[in-house]
């Protein structure tokens, strides 16, 4: 049975997630798959979806809308936040984590004490995406302290980079089986080849 088969899964969730984190590190889980490489889809490219999914996930207050500038940082984030998740290949690049170290510098964190004593950092008052996208790398820093973060990946394939949280003991577990992996990259790739082929001998001699 699989994990997904447990739990109901948020509205903000990927339908076809089978690999899902625990909260709060989903949303840094589902925030990074709003890319889908192997689909060619962005969902916070597009105005209208891109503030409703913000929205639903909690990332922007309900009276809020999120401008062309705002998605292009946020986007730019999720980016970093993929290369941060990026374990088995380089390094982040400076570029990779230009994005995470502006919005940490225009952002201002406060102490906030919970109703159960628990000293924590608070981004700010919920609404800007700024603040919400702050949250994000709080819910990092925590998953960093307890361990947990090391268990969210991308797979290594460099044409799916979907982000899976590894529930696998000797945590070596793997978003989908590579060979299929790379015969689905390789047909996407042939069928592109072909469309060009095509393309090309129906030009005018």
């Amino acid at each position: 049975m699989a994990y997904t088969d447990q739990v109901t899964m948020p509205a903000w969730v990927p339908s076809d997630e089978h690999k899902p984190a625990p909260m709060p590190l989903l949303v840094v889980q589902s925030f990074v798959n709003t890319r889908d490489l192997d689909q060619g889809t962005d969902l916070l490219t597009e105005a209208d979806a891109a503030n409703r999914w913000l929205h639903q996930a909690g990332l922007l207050g309900p009276e809020v809308t999120a401008g062309t500038e705002d998605l292009r940082t946020a986007r730019e984030v999720r980016e970093g936040v993929r290369a941060l998740l990026a374990r088995a290949r380089p390094a982040p690049a400076d570029s990779d984590l230009r994005p995470l170290e502006e919005l940490a510098r225009t952002t201002r964190l406060r102490l906030t004490i919970d109703p159960a004593g628990q000293i924590r950092l608070d981004p700010g008052s919920p609404g800007r995406l700024a603040n919400g996208l702050l949250s994000l790398l709080l819910i990092i820093r925590d998953a960093q302290l307890d361990g947990s973060w090391h268990r969210l990946k991308t797979c290594g394939n460099p044409g799916c980079q979907w982000a899976f949280y590894d529930r696998s003991h000797s945590r070596r577990g793997t978003w989908c089986d590579m060979a299929s992996c790379g015969n689905l990259i390789k047909n996407r790739n042939l069928r592109a080849r072909r469309g060009r082929q095509a393309a090309a001998n129906h030009q005018p001699g």
